[in-house]
């Protein structure tokens, strides 16, 4: 499963998106208690289908207020997760951990985005990213702001930015088996 979660700043996106990741395994938990009587091979069986969790950072600390909120999603964050932080990189981790046994959760794109037009490979990242998701098995989850709700922005860069990340969510989008957009902590699903 592919889910893009959209969201302003603390809209509660992150916390969304690791939410419905983490339900990943207890759904397939679920599904493997329903059976009543159960053998030890069932349980073996059912203990196996556990899933890897794989956290993918993708902010880096440049100064002082960001290094704060790193640190605030690191507390808060599930002790399940295994922390790759990666800006740049996103389809060569995708395809490092592509197996159907494991649950990857991107966070966030925006800051991926600006990484990647800083260091001028974004046209190349981007590509790369997309056809990996065509092919990924695991479950993957993409935390990114929308950032075109407001008013144009003045300058080029900013423009391009908004116009950049508008259409790689709407690119997304049409590869993604759902879509959520989560205002104040309220989740509403587009697709």
């Amino acid at each position: 499963m592919k889910h893009l979660i959209l969201g302003g700043a603390r809209s509660g996106k992150s916390r969304f998106a690791e939410q419905q990741a983490l339900q990943v395994n207890k759904q397939v938990h679920e599904h493997a208690h329903k059976q009543t009587a159960k053998t030890d091979q069932q349980t073996d069986q059912a203990e196996k289908t556990s899933k890897r969790y794989i956290y993918i950072a993708t902010g880096q600390a440049g100064d002082a207020e960001m290094q704060t909120r790193i640190a605030h999603h690191q507390q808060s964050r599930d002790d399940h997760w295994q922390l790759i932080e990666e800006p740049l990189y996103l389809a060569s981790q995708l395809n490092q951990f592509n197996d159907t046994n494991t649950v990857v959760l991107i966070d966030c794109l925006t800051l991926w985005l600006s990484n990647c037009m800083h260091h001028n490979c974004y046209t190349h990242e981007k590509t790369q990213l997309l056809d990996a998701l065509q092919h990924v098995t695991c479950d993957v989850f993409m935390v990114s702001n929308e950032v075109g709700s407001g008013v144009v922005p003045l300058g080029q860069l900013s423009r391009d930015f908004v116009d950049n990340a508008g259409w790689l969510h709407q690119e997304l989008a049409k590869q993604c088996d759902r879509v959520t957009l989560v205002m104040a902590g309220l989740p509403l699903t587009l697709k």
